[in-house]
């Protein structure tokens, strides 16, 4: 996986992840095939800063009901904390 646009899918922005923004935390969807040595890679050449630790959990899909009683469920994705160096920011305007 060398295409760092295939590794880090998206940011997540929500009440509380933003709050860890002030501290240097940063959350990314990230594919699930990904390692952390490669998400590190990818957000360094993405965003040109320096990355100093890469967390990752999975998150299982969750059930859905969908119109008369039928339920399906939502995509499992995998999701990765980026904490950044001192004096490191991303832009998120």
């Amino acid at each position: 996986m060398s295409d760092h646009y295939k590794i880090v899918k998206r940011l997540v922005l929500t009440e509380k992840y933003d709050r860890q923004t002030e501290a240097g935390k940063y959350y990314f969807q990230v594919d699930r095939s990904a390692n952390k040595s490669q998400i590190k890679r990818a957000v360094e050449a993405l965003f040109d800063v320096k990355v100093t630790k890469v967390n990752t959990f999975n998150r299982l899909g969750k059930r859905k009901r969908e119109r008369r009683m039928n339920y399906g469920t939502t995509s499992a994705t995998k999701r990765a904390v980026v904490t950044l160096a001192k004096g490191n920011t991303i832009d998120l305007a």
